[in-house]
């Protein structure tokens, strides 16, 4: 049967009912193009305020149940500002939580993220925009070109992820909060001449005003989740 003859019994409206009946009929997704990103150097800053880095991290708690935290630092001395920890946090959690930052530490003049979908987000962009932050981001694919942050992802999953075995969302949120003020307020840093990050401001004098009249936790957004005692602090209990 010649070529032609072939093609001709070919139903066009069967093959699309067949198509749709075994599911193919699928939208194709077209992944978002991020513009090219211009590499910059990692700086050190000079004084709080002047840059912070934030990204994400993934982990799942003993029933497979899976979270995403969102963990801000101050690169000038390493300073946890936040891990912010939940099942899903989109641009305007992490717009919500930079707010709160804000009230207590003040305002950074840029913010170095990576390229995903919330940090890209045009909520985010906007924000920025309207709080006159710069937001610096890093080239795809190249994690150490926002090394500060990755750096504390890998104490904070040492030291807190890996080390406990997580029941409930209320457990990792408030061994993160502990953790963090051992982070800031106990534990020395090579980096920073094996200073502590809140001892690193006192020596160099530029502690925020936001922060110098705090007593519990001075490094640390004061509400009712985070007034730990040092006895409290010193074990992480996830019973």
């Amino acid at each position: 049967m010649p070529s032609f003859a072939r093609r001709a019994l070919i139903n066009r409206k069967r093959t699309a009912r067949l198509y749709c009946m075994l599911g193919l009929n699928q939208r194709r997704k077209h992944k978002r193009r991020v513009p090219a990103r211009v590499k910059q150097p990692l700086v050190l800053p000079i004084g709080p305020n002047i840059t912070w880095s934030m990204d994400f991290m993934h982990d799942a708690l003993a029933s497979g149940r899976k979270f995403r935290t969102l963990n801000i630092i101050d690169d000038h001395n390493r300073e946890a500002l936040c891990i912010a920890v939940g099942t899903s946090i989109s641009s305007v959690r992490v717009i919500r939580e930079l707010d709160r930052l804000i009230e207590w530490r003040g305002k950074p003049e840029r913010i170095r993220v990576d390229n995903g979908p919330e940090f890209v987000a045009q909520a985010l962009e906007l924000w920025c925009e309207q709080q006159g932050i710069e937001l610096a981001f890093i080239q795809k694919a190249r994690p150490m070109q926002n090394g500060l942050i990755e750096r504390f992802n890998r104490t904070y999953r040492e030291e807190v992820l890996d080390a406990n075995l997580f029941e409930t969302m209320h457990q990792v949120r408030e061994a993160s909060e502990r953790w963090i003020w051992i982070y800031n307020n106990e534990r020395p840093h090579e980096s920073l001449g094996n200073l502590t990050p809140r001892a690193f401001l006192l020596k160099r004098g530029q502690l925020p005003n936001a922060q110098a009249h705090a007593s519990d936790l001075p490094t640390f957004q004061q509400d009712d989740h985070t007034n730990h005692t040092r006895d409290q602090i010193s074990t992480l209990d996830c019973a």
